[in-house]
C-alpha cells in the first residue's frame, strides 16, 4: 500500500515543490509543506477538497484552515454533528471531528490555486491510499470538479457516466456513495454559486445517506 501521507519534500511534482521552496523563503514562519488529512481514520465520511490554500492550510498546516473556504465549511461541520469544539481558524484550536475525515486531491499548494493535470495525477496515489485505509468508509464529498474527477480515477470511473453536479450523488464500487458540491471558496459564495442553504442541503443528504 502507497503512504498515507508525503513527506515534508515530496518531489512528485517539481512545480510545486520550487513554489514551496519559495514560500518558504518568503515566509518561514509558514507551514509550507504537503498538508496531512485531519480527521480520524475510522470516519464513515471523507471530504475531498482541491489543494491547500496559500494563506490558508499552506500557511496553518490543517487543512481548510485559516481562509474563507474554512470558515463555512467547519461550521457547517459542527452544526451536523461531524466536528465539536470551537474553530478559530487555527491548528491549535482544539476542533476535533466526529466521523469524518478531511483531505485534498492535490496535498501541496499550487500556484493561483491552480494544479497542472498531472499533479492531480501525481497526488492520486495518497488519495487512494487514504480510501483504502478507510475501513468504514461509506461516503465521500467532493468539492468541487477537481476533486471529484481525481475520485472518480480512483475508483476507476468514467467521467462521461458520472458527471460533476451541485448536491448530485454518484454509486461508487463497494456500496461507497459520492456526493459533490461546488467548492466553499470564497469565489463561489461571493458570486452566489454556492449560499449556505446550499451547502447546508449537501450535508443533509449525507446525514440521509449515512442513516
Amino acid at each position: 500500500m502507497h503512504t498515507l501521507e508525503p513527506t515534508s519534500d515530496c518531489n512528485y511534482c517539481p512545480r510545486l515543490a520550487d513554489f514551496r521552496n519559495i514560500n518558504r523563503e518568503r515566509q518561514p514562519g509558514w507551514f509550507n509543506g504537503p498538508v496531512d488529512s485531519f480527521g480520524p481514520l475510522k470516519s464513515q465520511l471523507l471530504i475531498i477538497g482541491l489543494a491547500p490554500g496559500l494563506r490558508g492550510a499552506n500557511r496553518t498546516g490543517r487543512p481548510f484552515t485559516g481562509d474563507f473556504a474554512g470558515d463555512l465549511l467547519y461550521p457547517t461541520l459542527i452544526k451536523f454533528g461531524f466536528a465539536f469544539g470551537s474553530f478559530g481558524a487555527s491548528k491549535d484550536d482544539g476542533l476535533e471531528l466526529n466521523n469524518c475525515r478531511i483531505t485534498n486531491a492535490v496535498r501541496c499548494v499550487p500556484p493561483k490555486n491552480k494544479p497542472t493535470s498531472d499533479e492531480v495525477s501525481s497526488c492520486r496515489a495518497f488519495l487512494s491510499a487514504e480510501i483504502d485505509s478507510m475501513v468504514d468508509l461509506r461516503v465521500l464529498l467532493c468539492l468541487g470538479s477537481i476533486s471529484h474527477n481525481a475520485t472518480l480515477k480512483v475508483f476507476g470511473l468514467k467521467q462521461s457516466s458520472n458527471r460533476f453536479g451541485h448536491n448530485r450523488i454518484h454509486q461508487l464500487p463497494s456500496e461507497k456513495i459520492l456526493v459533490d458540491s461546488y467548492h466553499c471558496s470564497r469565489l463561489n459564495t461571493n458570486t452566489g454559486r454556492l449560499t449556505k442553504d446550499m451547502f447546508e442541503n449537501v450535508f443533509r443528504k449525507i446525514i440521509t445517506l449515512l442513516n
